[in-house]
């Protein structure tokens, strides 16, 4: 004889055969009884048997016969296929042990059909990161969920819609139980789609990343390195090589063809780049480098040295088309290129033809850069005692007005006194 279902029983079984039900509704109408028979079996409790909300056994089995029977989305309006996917991922997040295989597998399955069915991105968007953000925070299954994501968006173009950065992604796999080579596959994802996308940028902090990530021990440790190291002198707009050398799988790499090219572009100049240019046209042609671009880059490097040497003070165009081997009359050029790529903020005088630095950037910053940054701060600290003293002097004379004194502008990197200056172009 059949026991009676207790409220609680009729209310984990009618949740169950809610997501039957669903399902059904693709059958015609007759053959609906038929579909839903074999799970009501399973839900009703036969004499003998633990009550269904004591049963757990019997509630994973009745989930896992459901999970077998969804091969689309449904037939349901949009909000009926979300409200069935929210009902189905709570029983399997409640049910499954998430840890085990079997689960990753039978997430995998789901993932696969949400991600390939014939309906529009929207509603497959929303199903994915419902299952993401329903899922605990630390669980490596949210791995996959956002791998079919990057994959779902990647193949619609439509990658900015997700609107996640690079550091949060890093942030994840700090938390998210997964293996190192999880994290470094699901970085090279990453990496290549957006490659793909044409968005360099993203996608050369995502190789960064990638890298990062892969033991120096490992089989692909150096090519990666190399691919790395080639791509940063490939970019237009790549300028700062430090990072490079503050990964483990860069400098592993020491013997790697490419390795004295990024030494160069890190800490030496135009010579230095053109010496080792004449001895490897075919490194240049078998990493698809552009010479004219690395020249460019070497340039703009040599001059944003030569600025970070000579911060507050005034340069002639004389020293630095010596710097990096151009004409007087080109400098102005290079220097508004400069500018641009963020690497020196100046001012151009066209009358004194000098250049007055203002801020530059370090190449490395290391022993040298910090004993020259200390100095700019002694200055800084012996401006301001000049200034104080200025003030404190013209308080004692008890004076209506103090005199005018040279105007004095302060700032991190050095003391600058404003004097009539000629004509200037601020570029």
């Amino acid at each position: 004889m059949l026991s009676l279902f207790s409220r609680r029983e009729r209310s984990r079984s009618r949740y169950i055969l809610e997501l039957v039900n669903y399902l059904a509704l693709s059958l015609p109408e007759d053959q609906r009884p038929n579909y839903v028979q074999p799970f009501q079996d399973v839900l009703t409790t036969q004499e003998g048997q633990k009550p269904i909300e004591k049963d757990e056994e019997r509630r994973r089995k009745a989930l896992t016969l459901v999970l077998g029977e969804v091969k689309g989305l449904g037939e349901g309006s949009e909000r009926e296929i979300e409200g069935f996917f929210n009902l189905l991922l709570s029983h399997f997040l409640t049910l499954l042990p998430l840890d085990a295989p079997e689960t990753k597998e039978q997430l995998a399955t789901l993932l696969q059909t949400v991600a390939s069915a014939d309906a529009p991105s929207s509603i497959k968007y929303r199903i994915l990161s419902n299952i993401f953000n329903a899922t605990p925070r630390k669980s490596g299954l949210r791995l996959p969920v956002h791998r079919a994501l990057i994959e779902l968006a990647s193949a619609n173009d439509e990658l900015d819609h997700l609107a996640v950065s690079v550091s949060e992604v890093e942030k994840w796999l700090s938390e998210w139980d997964v293996s190192v080579d999880e994290k470094t596959s699901f970085l090279k994802t990453l990496f290549d789609v957006y490659t793909k996308s044409g968005d360099l940028d993203t996608s050369y902090l995502y190789q960064l990343s990638y890298v990062r990530s892969i033991p120096p021990s490992s089989p692909s440790a150096e090519s990666a390195a190399g691919e790395l190291i080639a791509t940063a002198l490939r970019s237009p707009t790549t300028f700062d090589f430090d990072p490079l050398f503050r990964l483990d799988a860069v400098v592993a790499a020491k013997n790697h063809e490419l390795f004295p090219l990024l030494q160069i572009f890190l800490n030496d100049g135009l010579s230095q780049y053109q010496d080792w240019e004449s001895g490897h046209a075919d490194v240049i042609s078998k990493y698809n480098l552009d010479k004219t671009q690395l020249e460019r880059k070497i340039r703009l490097l040599s001059l944003a040295t030569l600025g970070f040497q000579n911060v507050g003070r005034d340069l002639p165009y004389s020293a630095v088309a010596s710097a990096i081997q151009v004409e007087e009359s080109q400098v102005e050029r290079w220097v508004i290129d400069a500018i641009r790529a963020g690497l020196i903020t100046s001012k151009i005088s066209q009358t004194t033809r000098t250049l007055h630095i203002i801020r530059a950037t370090a190449r490395a910053f290391e022993r040298d850069q910090w004993e020259a940054l200390e100095k700019r701060l002694v200055a800084w600290k012996t401006g301001l005692s000049s200034v104080l003293e200025v003030v404190v002097a013209a308080k004692k004379r008890n004076v209506p007005e103090a005199p005018a004194a040279t105007p004095v502008t302060v700032t991190p990197t050095g003391i600058e006194a404003s004097t009539p200056q000629p004509q200037e172009t601020v570029a």
